[in-house]
């Protein structure tokens, strides 16, 4: 439990992230953030956005949410690095007085910015990545800096094993894998119907990453031997409008249902037959942890990072090639064809709640808290010493 050890019942966290928007580490920050809260720690919740929006998942009202108005786009290098420096000293002059016992930051470079801000504070600071390391958006110059400032934090935390060697030992990095926690389903009693039945259900940003293009062409390949069936995908994004093209082309416009974001995502869920995911890449996928979690039988492809760290294929899910359309095919008329294999897959799934549901996390969080203030409190009396 949190609260094992009773120096850690009264700690103050500073959370540092761009914006409370519609995300995954978003929505996992929001998460730690209420639940520390809940449990009695003090904590501060800082954006570098004005405000003007609400956050975008709900924080308890305990949680202190200091937005900084910091944020903006820069015109040229000169105001860019201007802009940076003007962004680290409210940064650290907010931080420095929360008083915080420890500093979290998510998203690259938020984390830079943070790393900088409390340089030479003894502030203890973890950083944590969000997205596969490789595959990160940051341009060449938040990289660089991004190689050179982890160094200094304290704890970086990473959501799969496959990311670990990106910030090796050897060079400086301390790492550790902290998955999102996943949150056991809302037992929600929806008596209208929400999606056609039986349906396939997809959730995710609509964007060329979450492979969605491909999964229309693999549904194109059996609607003809599977006519009763439907496809939904949960979502919005920046290719709303090539997907509505590409539904229109295979001739599925009356069989995928794009309904865009909704807040009830669990009772979409309850209601479908099947979770697919057809990722081109992913970090540590929560709409999959959370499909599976409703007791629903999955196929996912097996992309780079996340989802062989939470699928066991062919016990508690089935896993495909990455962006082979037949092979995505073949896994779901694996599925669609046999309900019995439906329900053995359906009956393994909620298991992954005892890997990653939320005190399983909140507890790996807690120790890594713990480890870092003692390792700071111990080099902080070497330094007295010498």
């Amino acid at each position: 439990m949190i609260g094992r050890n009773l120096r850690f019942l009264s700690m103050k966290i500073t959370l540092v992230i761009y914006a409370m928007g519609l995300g995954g580490a978003e929505r996992v920050m929001a998460t730690l953030a209420n639940y520390w809260a809940t449990h009695g720690w003090d904590v501060t919740l800082m954006t570098l956005v004005d405000g003007s929006k609400q956050p975008f998942y709900p924080l308890d009202p305990q949680v202190k949410l200091q937005p900084l108005g910091v944020a903006g786009v820069s015109g040229n290098p000169i105001s860019a690095i201007w802009n940076v420096w003007q962004r680290v000293k409210v940064l650290r002059a907010e931080i420095i007085a929360s008083q915080p016992d420890v500093v979290i930051s998510f998203l690259s470079t938020t984390s830079v910015l943070t790393l900088i801000a409390c340089w030479n504070s003894g502030l203890p600071v973890i950083v944590s990545k969000h997205v596969y390391p490789a595959l990160s958006e940051a341009g060449k110059v938040w990289q660089l800096l991004m190689k050179l400032t982890y160094r200094y934090a304290d704890l970086v935390t990473v959501l799969t094993k496959d990311a670990v060697p990106f910030f090796p030992l050897e060079r400086g990095y301390r790492t550790i894998v902290m998955p999102n926690p996943v949150l056991i389903p809302d037992a929600e009693v929806v008596t209208e119907q929400l999606i056609p039945k039986p349906s396939l259900i997809a959730v995710g940003r609509l964007d060329p990453v979450k492979g969605f293009d491909l999964l229309l062409h693999a549904f194109h390949q059996l609607q003809d031997k599977y006519p009763d069936w439907h496809l939904t995908i949960l979502g919005e994004g920046p290719s709303r409008a090539e997907l509505e093209e590409l539904r229109s082309q295979l001739n599925l416009t009356d069989r995928v249902h794009i309904p865009g974001q909704v807040q009830n995502v669990n009772a979409h869920l309850q209601q479908a037959d099947i979770f697919v995911m057809s990722s081109r890449f992913e970090g540590f996928p929560m709409a999959l942890c959370e499909a599976m979690a409703c007791g629903l039988p999955v196929i996912s492809t097996d992309c780079l990072s996340g989802p062989r760290e939470i699928v066991t294929d062919g016990v508690d899910g089935i896993l495909v090639t990455i962006e082979d359309v037949d092979a995505l095919a073949a896994g779901l008329d694996t599925l669609m064809s046999d309900p019995t294999k439906r329900q053995q897959l359906a009956q393994a799934a909620p298991q992954v709640l005892e890997r990653f549901g939320l005190e399983q996390v909140m507890c790996k969080w807690t120790d890594a808290i713990k480890q870092v203030i003692d390792r700071r409190t111990q080099a902080d009396k070497i330094m007295q010493k010498i």
